[in-house]
């Protein structure tokens, strides 16, 4: 591995012209690509084997008329002070406004007056308009938006106060400025790290065009390959941040090459050769977290973790070809490590190497190790109390989907949730929709009544609205407004009673019931992610621990990483659950309404933090293995694996961190919620983790630590992430040159 990444980084670094040609041409090939593609239309979500997406294709198949997962919207009038909406001059506004709305797209399949629907509040000042569209939300277009946002606005005008929930207006996410500064929190770490702006601009430049690469790509495939909005956002987010780190660690490696006296031809072989093997295996570890998302079989998620995989990839391509290329075109310009260039006070030499008596100087890193190495069991006890007090809201956690009454207090769907909730109730934000099959049924509309009054018997419902038959009448609708909001889990319970008096039902009537809807939906996802969670664990961890085995050749030290990377992972969520649903420090994050945290949070951050959090484990313990098969002893080995990759380690941490962090920005709870959640389990992992427990472990283990049973090390293959054949290779390349001098 290290030989072959060896020649491929010199040949990088000799034929840079064709190398950044060829990157150039795939750049402008896929921005031209997501130029001229189709907006794309369609975004399914469909949840396969649950009862709610059951439902949906059964009413699909004998009801399409209802479009039941079509897109929906609802349109909430409030009179002023004073008045009610049933006055003559409110009442006559309210329904021409419902006559434009239906009359401003060709996709609205119904919009009901709430004077004919009853949908009025008991003292009169508020109401509500149903709206149902023929297609999803994700298939509406900006002009079937307009439309509808220009006729409420219309609206107001009149006095009437008019806001507007439902899917749909939903859109793409904003990220704010906040993600900006995230790249640029990036940029100035590394001009700190490197001394110098070009040095600190080639991990910049290079994962910018990884990023443009793959979210132009997404871009261009996502009316063919039915992509959502969030796919490309969760790409941008990962590829940005192993884009930076991976070209990081090469032109860092680079550099210390350089002070160790090599050309700089050779010295980009040798950064591509050792750096670059840790990159392709922390590559292959975040690729194996996020392709194995597809476990879940929720076909939104399986697709977010091939696009950000796919960008993955080509981080990990840049990496190891474009960034050797451009440290030819730098040439002189790309000091050697301990030098600054003399915008930075450079002029000076400050080589690592260069201490007191022939020792190595003492950076901060080497400081700390030494210390972790005298104080082993101390360090270790108070990061894991430190990550287990952390962890301790993990025990309270709620999980659901958020609905409109997570948005921000300033959008026209947060105002509507929360007027309805005022003038009707908060079950009115997510009633459930009951389907009845009633295929088997001798009378379809008195057993269609008789499951009306049981279900008007249960716990925590409201009303139950009188059925709807299909044109066959072999299908039932039912409309149930639960008491309790649509997240609450009083709502949740009440999804669960429903479906469980199924069974009598069917035995008494013959007809089958199943629950969907928004809220039901929200709640099967839930439960498939919770049941998926540890079969992905195990398949995740299992693959990177096998990985790990070949890369680190040592039983100890992969279970040691995956241990540690369940602590950082475990007080992550608490973090999470103490913010989002908690609300604590919530005000600082932007967090306007509590509540359940996001169903697919763990999983989520199970997929990505582990892969990220192997980066680390990789980068860091590959210089300790180095140190140590060269010949050092394990104590001796730590310090010096810190000494030359703590800096480095932070620097990437620091950087990702505040790539992640600028997602928080976002006006989307989802999108917010991942990039806290990403970024505190990074500062954990990176720096408790990592930094701590990872070196207070080994010195504890000394040599037991490299141990491996001599039949599995005769099994494994020798992939050399050290870079032992390298030396070989160098001088092979070194004799041939001079052969060829002298003819």
């Amino acid at each position: 591995m290290a030989t072959f990444l060896y020649k491929l980084g010199k040949l990088a670094f000799r034929r840079r012209h064709f190398v950044a040609l060829i990157w150039v041409a795939l750049l402008t090939l896929a921005g031209v690509g997501a130029a001229s593609a189709p907006t794309a239309a369609s975004s399914s979500f469909s949840i396969p084997g649950t009862e709610a997406q059951k439902a949906f294709d059964l009413l699909e198949k004998r009801a399409p008329e209802a479009s039941a997962d079509g897109a929906s919207a609802r349109v909430v009038f409030k009179a002023p002070d004073g008045e009610k909406v049933t006055d003559k001059a409110n009442k006559a506004e309210i329904e021409k406004t419902v006559a434009a709305v239906k009359a401003g797209s060709d996709q609205v399949a119904r919009a009901d007056s709430p004077f004919v629907a009853k949908t009025v509040s008991k003292d009169g000042s508020t109401a509500y308009a149903s709206v149902s569209y023929k297609v999803t939300s994700m298939e509406l277009t900006d002009d079937d938006r307009d439309a509808l946002e220009k006729t409420t606005d219309k609206a107001r005008d009149s006095g009437l106060t008019v806001e507007v929930g439902g899917d749909a207006l939903q859109a793409m996410p904003e990220t704010g400025s906040t993600e900006i500064i995230g790249i640029a929190v990036a940029a100035v770490v590394l001009v700190i790290t490197f001394g110098s702006l070009i040095a600190a601009g080639l991990p910049l430049i290079t994962a910018l065009i990884g990023v443009g690469i793959g979210v132009s790509s997404i871009t261009a495939l996502a009316n063919a390959l039915d992509l959502g909005t969030t796919t490309s956002t969760l790409a941008m987010m990962i590829g940005l941040a192993v884009g930076i780190d991976y070209a990081l660690f090469i032109v860092s490696r680079y550099r210390g090459e350089l002070a160790d006296g090599r050309d700089r031809e050779e010295a980009a072989g040798r950064a591509v050769g050792t750096a670059g093997s840790a990159v392709v295996f922390a590559g292959l570890t975040v690729v194996i977290a996020l392709v194995g998302l597809a476990v879940v079989n929720i076909p939104m998620l399986t697709k977010m973790g091939f696009a950000a995989a796919g960008t993955v990839v080509i981080a990990v391509l840049i990496a190891l070809t474009l960034i050797p290329a451009l440290l030819g075109y730098a040439g002189k310009r790309v000091l050697p490590m301990g030098e600054k260039s003399k915008l930075f006070g450079g002029g000076r030499k400050k080589a690592a190497d260069a201490g007191v008596a022939g020792e190595p100087k003492q950076n901060m890193g080497t400081r700390w190790a030494r210390f972790v190495v005298r104080r082993p069991i101390a360090v270790l006890l108070v990061g894991i109390v430190g990550l287990g007090a952390a962890a301790i809201p993990v025990s309270k956690l709620e999980l659901g989907l958020p609905d409109d009454g997570a948005q921000p207090t300033s959008t026209t769907q947060r105002k509507a949730y929360d007027l309805v909730s005022e003038g009707f109730g908060p079950g009115f934000n997510g009633p459930l929709m009951v389907v009845g099959d009633l295929k088997g049924a001798d009378d379809p509309k008195a057993v269609a009544g008789e499951i009306t009054k049981t279900i008007s018997k249960l716990d925590d419902v409201l009303t139950v609205a009188p059925p709807m038959l299909n044109k066959d009448k072999d299908t039932a609708i039912i409309s149930v407004v639960p008491s309790s909001k649509p997240s609450g889990l009083e709502t949740e319970d009440l999804v669960h009673s429903i479906r469980d008096t199924g069974a009598q039902i069917k035995s008494d009537s013959g007809a089958d019931i199943m629950v969907t809807g928004t809220t039901a939906m929200n709640i099967d996802v839930s439960q498939k992610l919770n049941d998926a969670l540890l079969p992905y664990l195990a398949l995740v961890v299992g693959l990177a621990f096998l990985l790990l085995i070949v890369v680190f050749r040592s039983i100890l030290v992969p279970l040691k990483a995956a241990l540690g990377f369940l602590l950082s992972v475990l007080a992550a969520l608490g973090a999470v659950v103490a913010v989002f649903q908690w609300g604590w420090l919530g005000s600082l994050f932007g967090v306007e309404q509590t509540g359940p945290i996001m169903s697919m949070m763990p999983i989520f951050m199970v997929g990505v933090v582990f892969g990220l959090a192997m980066d680390y484990e990789v980068f860091l313990v590959t210089r300790m293995r180095e140190a140590y098969v060269h010949g050092e002893r394990p104590g001796q080995a730590i310090v010096t694996g810190f000494r030359h990759g703590a800096r480095v380690v932070s620097a990437a941490a620091v950087i990702m961190i505040a790539v992640f962090a600028g997602f928080i920005g976002s006006s989307e709870q989802m999108v917010k919620m991942i990039g806290f959640g990403l970024a505190i389990a990074v500062f954990f992992d990176a720096f408790v983790v990592r930094m701590a427990l990872v070196p207070a472990v080994l010195a504890l283990l000394g040599k037991k630590a490299w141990w491996l049973p001599k039949w599995l090390d005769r099994a494994l293959p020798n992939v050399d992430v050290e870079g032992e054949g390298l030396r070989t290779a160098a001088e092979k390349g070194a004799d041939a040159e001079r052969e060829l001098a002298r003819v």
